[in-house]
């Protein structure tokens, strides 16, 4: 009879425990069907360069969560089973390169296993798609104007545009400081809003540009942009060049190869692999003769400069010697006071100069 009653017992437990399991894994999805892989077409495709590193098998499943996203969808049913790392990928990718997508998380959720994305968004204060309507209409319009121009003239409009419109905060309590759109609607954002800013409307005036992250010499989380100018790649930190002082608009970072701009910036990598920057003509310093390589083009330099009544000279050099000489000749010892007199110029003169000695580059804000 114990016997009985035991084996009773154990079979009851089964089936509850198969019946519970099976719930479960109807709840976990399990038995769901994987929804069909789908792609972004060609040309949305070649808006995303970062889309192109990826294989096939990810490029579908980023699709679907891009769809989703978009959608605001809390749970998306992916087309394959993926471990955690692959995913962790994926989502910072797309939480980065997205850059339009202003409530999407920088937080997520993960697990060892995931066959159905689990999404967060941010909190914003606001209707969303309402403020997404907003945001696209801004786009629109700025890229509109700039749609006769070339791509050098492209990309420094926008680097400046954004530089007189925001202003750079580190606290800030909208949830929307490390957006697009807290960077181009609100005004006020951190280097990611500014560099999501700068990708948005990059993309939308028909250059290709990515966002980096990675950390400054100094050990700081940062955030900058590589885009392509006349098929070249170039770094451009637009937080860098931003002083928030009216009238002080630098170039600096604007355009840069690899081999200066990596001194101060180094790319994260675990998620993919940023673009070779070798490319010299496009910088901002070599494509408006503003390198100074020699003593004798120093004086050519800032007497053009100054005879076109520039009111601001930036000026990068070649190497420490001629930076120093520069400033012990020019400005120490007046000689640009003699160069702005005899180019007409009169009453009382002052110029404020402004050093970078780390890039060897130095401002000079003119009396006209």
């Amino acid at each position: 009879m114990a016997k009985k009653f035991i084996m009773v017992m154990l079979t009851s437990l089964a089936v509850i425990f198969v019946i519970t399991g099976t719930a479960y894994m109807y709840k976990a999805g399990v038995f769901e069907p994987y929804p069909e892989p789908v792609y972004l077409d060609q040309e949305q495709s070649a808006e995303r360069p970062v889309y192109s590193q990826l294989s096939k098998e990810e490029q579908a499943l980023y699709t679907t969560l891009y769809n989703g996203v978009r959608e605001q969808k809390t749970e998306i049913p992916l087309p394959y089973e993926i471990d955690g790392d692959t995913y962790t990928k994926l989502y910072c990718i797309l939480e980065k390169q997205e850059s339009d997508i202003f409530y999407m998380s920088s937080t997520f959720y993960t697990a060892e296993k995931i066959r159905k994305a689990r999404m967060a968004y941010r909190e914003i204060p606001g209707d969303i798609p309402a403020m997404e309507a907003e945001l696209e209409k801004a786009v629109a319009e700025f890229a509109d104007e700039l749609s006769q121009l070339g791509d050098y003239e492209k990309a420094l409009k926008i680097h400046d545009y954004i530089i007189e419109k925001c202003t750079y905060e580190i606290d800030y309590d909208d949830g929307l400081g490390a957006t697009a759109y807290g960077c181009l609607m609100n005004g006020s954002s951190h280097c990611e809003g500014y560099a999501k800013a700068f990708d948005v409307l990059a993309k939308a005036c028909g250059l290709e540009s990515i966002v980096v992250t990675g950390v400054t010499d100094e050990g700081e989380n940062h955030a900058w942009n590589q885009v392509k100018i006349h098929g070249e790649w170039y770094n451009c930190d637009v937080t860098w060049d931003d002083t928030d002082t009216v009238d002080d608009l630098r170039h600096t970072y604007f355009l840069v190869e690899d081999e200066s701009f990596t001194e101060t910036h180094t790319a994260d990598t675990e998620h993919f692999a940023p673009f070779a920057c070798r490319a010299t003509e496009n910088t901002y310093f070599n494509k408006n003769d503003l390198y100074i390589n020699n003593d004798e083009c120093a004086e050519e330099i800032i007497t053009r400069e100054i005879e076109a009544r520039n009111p601001q000279i930036e000026l990068k050099f070649a190497d420490k010697e001629l930076y120093e000489g520069f400033k012990e000749r020019f400005v120490e010892g007046e000689e640009i006071f003699q160069i702005i007199l005899a180019s007409g110029v009169e009453g009382e003169l002052t110029i404020s100069v402004t050093e970078n000695e780390k890039e060897l580059c130095l401002m000079l804000t003119m009396p006209f």
